[in-house]
């Protein structure tokens, strides 16, 4: 039986008026007996996010594929313990400084600061993430929250002054919206008592196809994106910001991620494939799109838009098959992609890359939306 639009309209509007915010759910303690919950959102399409207080982790995120089925589509684990032994960084919230920073030191107002070395791309040290103990291995406060046409979970994090070896007290609230329309909205907002380098990003691991379905060379990515920032063997940019015509770095026109990944290139050898960051086109902190993927065989697309002026794209280069996933499956190397949007690598160390540090009397603010779809003519898509 078909529905009419008018009803359809009318059923979509009163399941948004009687929307409750999530409640929150237990999902294990951490070692030191700190109690972690999960949130749930979903939509009338299907669309089902779930995420913990521990790193602010995205642990599933279930989407309809053109014929209505749905999959869980990032990687992750089933339990707390998993998270808290092994893990890549799987959906959680990075910083203070997500990415590098070199050799694990900056300078700010005449003053040098020492962060931890947790990272040696070819043995050159650096800082990953925000170090040893980044936002991704805290407990965070979380509150289920609503507004007209979404559900969400608002994280509460305060960031010490020296914590990781960073100055000043951060307080950093990172929400998640889900909307009626299939976008994962997330939005962040912080304020400092003392200049900091700040650089907080969402780092899913996305599988199209349903984690744990094989590799993700198949899917096509486009980047609204003509210039890369090339990198040292480190994995340390060199300051320069290249050009990606006429290099397999460039995805300003589809192609599927696999086609030339094994091309001779020095930029691609540094990263074992592709893992570098990308000089957005759009650069006035006005919300614009940054990727697009489309997974061919299920129909999927994702699409990202963002305030920030980079993004970086990983594909799974160092998964090895040593990690379990939530089906039960090895996630073997490249079975999965992040798009990681934030500012430019070890930009507290490059001053010609834009300005991350925030002052006190300021407020930082930035939003990215992943937004979910099915392409159902093999050339257009229908949003979800």
């Amino acid at each position: 039986m078909k529905i009419s639009p008018i009803i359809a309209a009318l059923i979509l509007t009163a399941s948004s008026a009687l929307a409750k915010p999530p409640q929150p759910e237990p999902f294990g303690r951490t070692p030191e007996g700190v109690a972690v919950d999960s949130y749930t959102l979903s939509n009338a399409k299907g669309v089902r996010l779930r995420a913990i207080t521990y790193g602010a982790i995205v642990v599933s995120l279930e989407t309809p594929d053109r014929t209505g089925k749905t999959a869980d589509i990032v990687l992750g684990y089933k339990t707390l313990d998993e998270y808290i032994k092994d893990t890549p960084y799987f959906g959680a919230i990075v910083g203070r400084y997500g990415n590098r920073i070199a050799g694990g030191k900056f300078s700010l107002a005449g003053k040098t600061y020492s962060l931890a070395t947790n990272n040696d791309p070819a043995g050159v040290k650096c800082s990953l993430h925000g170090g040893l103990k980044g936002f991704d291995k805290v407990v965070w406060k979380g509150e289920g929250v609503e507004k007209k046409g979404a559900q969400g979970v608002r994280f509460e994090y305060v960031s010490k002054d020296g914590e990781e070896g960073y100055p000043g007290n951060l307080n950093l609230k990172v929400t998640y919206w889900l909307t009626d329309s299939s976008d994962w909205e997330v939005e962040y907002e912080a304020t400092s008592d003392k200049a900091t380098p700040l650089n907080v990003t969402q780092h899913s691991y996305f599988n199209l196809a349903g984690e744990g379905n094989g590799d993700i060379l198949a899917h096509e990515l486009t980047l609204h994106a003509k210039r890369f920032t090339p990198v040292t063997a480190g994995l340390i940019p060199t300051g320069e910001l290249a050009p990606v015509q006429g290099t397999p770095l460039d995805f300003t026109a589809p192609h599927a991620i696999g086609a030339r990944i094994g091309a001779e290139n020095e930029q691609l050898k540094f990263g074992g494939g592709y893992d570098h960051n990308w000089v957005l086109d759009s650069q006035n902190g006005s919300l614009a799109p940054a990727a697009k993927v489309l997974e061919p065989s299920s129909g999927r697309v994702l699409e990202v838009l963002t305030t920030e002026p980079g993004i970086q794209f990983y594909c799974g280069n160092f998964l090895d098959g040593s990690l379990v996933g939530k089906a039960g499956k090895a996630y073997q190397r490249r079975s999965g992609f992040c798009l990681e949007t934030q500012h430019y690598p070890d930009s507290p160390n490059q001053p010609k890359f834009p300005d991350t540090i925030l002052r006190p009397g300021q407020t930082y603010k930035s939003t990215t939306v992943f937004r979910f779809r099915t392409d159902t003519t093999g050339s257009k898509g229908d949003r979800l």
